[in-house]
């Protein structure tokens, strides 16, 4: 997500949610939230291949979500902003919302006594 200021801000918050929009890169900020971690640690608590891990690193990278740093072979990765963390914090509270909203009407309706139609006379 190259930042380009002749953008419209809403197009540039787009690009920034697009960038949010794998599973893979939320688990791994969820992760980082908490803590530096090596990837090593990450591939475990993410699931997915090597590569895979590799890549969306490096799209949160580039994206300027995560910094990276490397000691001999291994490479740890950071949150650039606490921002990011209350974010995702956010979203949970909100997703919690909303969840319990589907499942309250759902159990209304589950309580609604059936229409019955008239048969025709």
């Amino acid at each position: 997500m190259a930042l380009n200021s002749r953008q419209p801000l809403y197009q540039m918050k787009a690009d920034f949610f697009k960038t949010l929009g794998h599973p893979a890169r939320i688990r791994v900020l969820e992760l980082l939230s908490a803590r530096e971690y090596a990837v090593s640690e990450m591939l475990p608590e993410v699931g997915i291949e090597p590569a895979n891990l590799s890549q969306q690193l490096s799209i949160l990278k580039r994206a300027g979500l995560v910094t990276a740093r490397r000691e001999g072979l291994s490479v740890s990765y950071a949150l650039t902003s606490p921002h990011i963390a209350e974010l995702l914090a956010i979203a949970r509270s909100i997703l919690t919302t909303v969840v319990a909203g589907q499942a309250e009407m759902l159990e209304e309706t589950m309580h609604m006594e059936p229409l019955v139609s008239e048969a025709p006379r």
